[in-house]
C-alpha cells in the first residue's frame, strides 16, 4: 500500500467537505476561558493549521428540522439500545421502524425499551433475529442505519449498508485486524461516490471540550507537538459465563467483549478513544509499534487485561499508550501532549499549560452548561450526522477512524508477538481473525486466527480457567 493512500490528511481531503469547513463553529466563546490575559490563542501562536483547513462539527443542540428520517438498530445490545437512544434524542422527525440482532431477547428488550420510553412501536415482522439480521434490517425500507453489532462484524454490516445507499453511523472500534481495516477503507471511499454519510462512534470528536482543545493546539497553543502519553487504564469489564445449552458462538458472541476475535481485545476496543486523540490531533499515523502486555485475571475469553506500547508516528515523535481492565487498581483515562511551549492535558479537565507549569488556557464546562441544553457527546454524533444529511452535506469519518484502529491493531500485534510491527507490514498483512466455521448451532474452532502465520496468536491462548484474586463484575 502506497504510504499517501494512508494519509489522515488524504482521507479527510476524500471525504468531499473542504468547501464547508471554515463555515461550520462549535458555538460562543464564552466556553473557552483564558487564565493569563493573552490566552492560549494570542496572535503571538504560530498556528499548526490554518482555520479553515480543518474539520470543526456544529455541535448545536438539536438537529435542524428536516426530512424524516427512519432508522434501522443494527446490534441491540448495551450500546446499541444506548444509540437507539441517542438518536431519537438527537432531532425531531426520526423514528426507528426495524431491529436486528444474533439473539432474540436482544431484539424483544430494546423494542420493549422503545415503546415505553420513545413510544415506539416497531412491530414483530420488522424485528429479525440471527447472523443475517443486518441483511434484513437494511432491506426493510430504512433510510439509515445504526451499526452496534460485536467489532468484527462491522466491515461486512458496514459494507452491505453502502451497497444498499444508506447512511451508516458506526460504533467504534470498526475492525479487529487488517483484513477488516482495508474493507473498511474500501467502503469508505465507496460511500463518498454516492454521497453517503458517515459518523463513527469516537464520541471524543463531538465532545465540545475536545473540540475546543484540538482548535487550541492547531492555533499554535503549545507550539509543535513533541510527545505524548495515552492513557485507559481502569477496572475489569463484564462479562457472561456460559449458560446450558450456549453453544460455543452463542457464548462467545453474547461475552464478545472478552474475545479477540470479536473485540479486537480492549486496546482496540475501547482504547481506541485514546489512540484516536493522539492520531486526530497529531494528524499522524504511527510508523511503528514495540510493547508487551500480559494476562493477569480475566475470567473468560482470549484476551491481555494490560498493555504497554511505544509508538513511533511519521515524524519521528514517540507517543506512549498505556491501557489496563484489573479491578482495584489506580484508574486513569486520559491524554497528554507536550509540545515547544507548552503541554495539554485532560486528567483533570482540559488544560494548557505554559513552560513552567502556569495555566494558560482551561476550558470552562460550566458555561457550555449554561449555553447549551444538550451536553452528551453521544447524542452530539448524531445531531452532527442527521444535520448532514438533511443539509446535503456529505461526512465521511470511517477512514480517519480506521487510523486509530490500525494503530490500536498495531499496538495489540506487537505485545502478542514480542516483536516490532511496523504499519506497512500490518496494512498488508493478511491476518483475520473471522473464523471459517462460523455457526450459532456446531461446535466451532477458535484457533489459528487467520493464515498469517506472522501474527498468529500465542498457543496458550485459549479458554482459560478461573483467575486468582478478587474481580467486580
Amino acid at each position: 500500500m502506497k504510504k499517501e493512500s494512508i494519509n489522515r490528511r488524504t482521507f479527510l481531503k476524500s471525504t468531499a467537505m473542504a468547501g464547508a469547513l471554515g463555515a461550520m463553529g462549535t458555538g460562543s466563546a464564552a466556553v473557552f476561558t483564558s487564565c493569563n490575559g493573552a490566552g492560549a490563542g494570542a496572535a503571538a501562536n504560530v498556528p499548526l493549521k490554518e482555520p479553515g483547513t480543518y474539520y470543526i462539527p456544529n455541535l448545536v443542540d438539536l438537529a435542524t428540522d428536516g426530512k424524516e428520517l427512519k432508522a434501522g438498530v443494527i446490534g441491540c445490545g448495551g450500546r446499541g439500545s444506548g444509540a437507539a437512544i441517542n438518536f431519537l434524542n438527537a432531532a425531531n422527525g426520526v423514528t426507528i421502524t426495524a431491529l436486528g440482532d444474533t439473539f432474540k431477547d436482544r431484539v424483544d428488550e430494546l423494542a420493549a425499551k422503545l415503546k415505553e420510553e420513545k413510544s415506539i412501536d416497531v412491530p414483530a415482522d420488522k424485528r429479525f433475529t440471527g447472523l443475517d439480521a443486518y441483511k434484513q434490517v437494511i432491506d426493510s425500507g430504512v433510510d439509515i442505519v445504526i451499526v452496534a453489532t460485536p467489532p468484527n462484524f462491522r466491515p461486512i454490516h458496514f459494507q452491505y449498508a453502502v451497497e444498499k445507499g444508506k447512511h451508516a453511523f458506526l460504533e467504534k472500534p470498526l475492525c479487529v485486524d487488517p483484513v477488516g481495516y482495508r474493507s473498511i477503507i474500501a467502503t469508505a471511499r465507496q460511500a463518498v461516490t454516492k454521497n453517503l454519510c458517515v459518523v463513527t462512534g469516537t464520541q471524543r470528536h463531538h465532545q465540545r471540550s475536545y473540540v475546543a482543545s484540538y482548535k487550541q493546539i492547531m492555533n499554535g497553543a503549545i507550539g509543535e507537538i513533541t510527545g505524548g502519553t495515552m492513557y485507559w487504564n481502569g477496572g475489569m469489564l463484564w462479562y457472561r459465563e456460559r449458560q446450558s445449552g450456549w453453544s460455543d458462538c452463542e457464548w462467545m458472541i453474547r461475552d464478545w467483549v472478552n474475545w479477540t476475535w470479536l473485540s479486537g481485545d480492549h486496546i482496540v476496543e475501547q482504547h481506541v478513544h485514546n489512540l484516536d486523540v493522539l492520531t486526530w490531533f497529531t494528524g499522524l499515523k504511527p510508523v511503528s509499534a514495540v510493547g508487551f502486555g500480559s494476562r493477569q485475571r480475566r475470567v473468560t475469553g482470549d484476551q491481555f487485561d494490560n498493555f504497554s506500547v511505544d509508538f513511533e508516528m511519521e515524524n519521528g515523535i514517540h507517543i506512549h499508550s498505556m491501557c489496563r481492565q484489573i479491578a482495584e487498581t489506580v484508574s486513569n483515562v486520559s491524554e497528554f501532549l507536550q509540545g515547544t511551549k507548552g503541554s495539554w492535558s485532560t486528567n483533570n479537565g482540559h488544560v494548557i499549560k505554559d513552560l513552567k507549569g502556569n495555566v494558560i488556557w482551561q476550558y470552562d464546562s460550566e458555561a457550555e452548561k449554561a449555553e447549551y441544553k444538550q451536553t452528551d457527546p453521544y447524542t452530539l454524533e448524531h445531531v452532527n450526522w442527521i444535520n448532514h444529511i438533511r443539509g446535503g452535506e456529505q461526512i465521511e469519518q470511517a477512514s480517519e477512524t480506521a487510523v486509530a484502529n490500525m494503530a490500536a491493531i498495531m499496538g495489540r500485534q506487537s505485545a502478542y508477538t514480542g516483536q516490532k510491527v511496523t504499519w506497512d507490514e500490518m496494512t498488508a498483512s493478511t491476518l483475520d481473525l473471522y473464523p471459517k466455521d462460523i455457526d450459532l448451532v456446531k461446535k466451532m474452532s477458535i484457533s489459528g486466527y487467520g493464515t498469517d502465520k506472522e501474527f498468529k496468536l500465542p498457543d496458550y491462548i485459549h479458554i482459560p480457567g478461573k483467575p486468582q484474586g478478587k474481580q467486580t463484575r
